[in-house]
């Protein structure tokens, strides 16, 4: 496990709580999230939750005819057994609050901001311990080891976390993460489940054979460049290979000082982030790189720099993943703001229709840093054009059983 050493700081005291969520028809409550984060804007999460799906697009118009039901290999199987023994641990009560309509709002109701959880589902550590275990045991069945081993790295780190600033005991924990399933687990019908809280927003839909992992959101405020090499080092790779001029199109901005971007470029809460919490339907046009624009070298650094952010699919299922990021990799983009030395701090996006990766270092919010620093990380991944929450595939499933409804 990584540890607290180096040049880490725990932020001076601005404010005490005790709880993880706040009641935000408590006035003294939201009142202490905005001293928290000062005047940064908190995710629309409540306000954008009900809208009409679409899913993120280049210009509010979803591409159609990108996703296509198959047998993908998932392990569906192994996935609804576990999590039938996790229902068998629950009493009446925490079934009622722990699984909801395979179509519930709740799906899009996550956020990594602090103190501002949604508190849907069964949170972990008020879980007994054969239960909390049988509810890790669906999330370890249903993604790959090394994607099961970064996640209880994260909510270790969590911990730590809590720890070396002495504050938070109720929510900078190891497991204060809502488990939520969403329908019956099933190996023909759609179901699935959330993990939500702080630094770890996972879905995870099965149709059949198939599994769909986004919206996901990973970080650690500490020790990213260990948990996060991969992610780092490929990117860097990337950009070392480009030409000045393919560099000059790839770069977005030269600096990640918050006095240098602009405000919705350095936020406390988003950071450089484009489609975070709340942002299901954001318009993002395409910047920086097309893939188009690369040698057959470039283009394979550019695939391989992707692969960190499938690791936690399965085998079978991350096969086919990346073969449909590789048929679009002509109008696959790439985005950076920073440089790209080896100990910088950077933000880089991966954009094309069935991908966005956002990779972003962020300032301290319990560690003292003002400016952005490679120890804190934020990642995305998102399948745009309705890919989302398995949502494209949800419409066709629903649409070939029932074609008359």
């Amino acid at each position: 496990m990584t540890d607290l050493r180096g040049g880490y700081r725990p932020r001076p005291e601005r404010l005490a709580l005790k709880r993880g969520a706040v009641d935000f028809s408590d006035d003294a409550g939201v009142a202490a999230i905005m001293k928290l984060v000062g005047d940064a804007e908190l995710p629309p999460v409540g306000e954008t939750a009900g809208d009409p799906f679409v899913g993120i697009t280049t210009d509010g118009q979803p591409l159609t005819d990108l996703f296509t039901l198959t047998d993908e290999g998932a392990p569906t199987e192994q996935a609804v057994h576990n999590a039938r023994g996790y229902l068998d641990q629950l009493t009446a009560e925490q079934q009622a609050l722990g699984v909801l309509p395979v179509h519930a709002t709740e799906w899009r109701l996550w956020s990594n901001a602090f103190l501002t959880f949604p508190e849907h589902g069964l949170l972990l550590q008020e879980l007994p311990g054969p239960a909390r275990e049988a509810a890790l045991s669906v999330i370890e069945a249903t993604v790959s080891p090394e994607g099961y081993e970064l996640l209880r790295e994260a909510m270790r780190l969590n911990a730590e976390l809590g720890k070396f600033v002495g504050k938070y005991p109720d929510t900078l924990t190891e497991y204060c993460y809502r488990f939520t399933l969403f329908g019956e687990p099933s190996l023909q019908q759609p179901w699935g489940w959330q993990l939500a809280g702080h630094h770890i927003d996972l879905h995870a839909v099965f149709v059949g054979g198939q599994l769909v992992l986004t919206p996901t959101f990973l970080g650690v405020e500490f020790g990213g460049e260990a948990v996060f090499s991969d992610h780092r080092e490929r990117a860097r790779e990337f950009m070392e290979s480009l030409s000045a001029a393919q560099r000059d199109r790839a770069l977005l901005y030269g600096s990640m000082l918050s006095a240098d971007l602009p405000p919705e470029l350095s936020g406390i809460v988003d950071g450089r982030h484009r489609a975070a919490a709340g942002r299901d339907n954001r318009v993002l046009p395409y910047v920086g790189l097309a893939g188009d624009r690369l040698t057959p070298g470039q283009r394979e650094l550019l695939l391989s720099l992707t692969d960190p952010y499938l690791e936690n699919l399965p085998p079978e299922p991350r096969a086919h993943r990346r073969d449909q990021i590789e048929r679009f990799l002509d109008d696959t983009h790439l985005g950076w703001i920073g440089t790209w030395e080896p100990h910088a701090p950077f933000y880089y996006r991966v954009h094309s229709p069935v991908v966005l990766i956002e990779y972003d270092n962020h300032a301290g919010i319990f560690l003292d840093n003002d400016e952005p620093e490679p120890y804190h990380v934020h990642t995305i991944v998102r399948t745009p054009n309705g890919g989302d929450y398995g949502k494209d595939l949800l419409r066709q499933h629903y649409a070939h059983q029932h074609p008359h409804t």
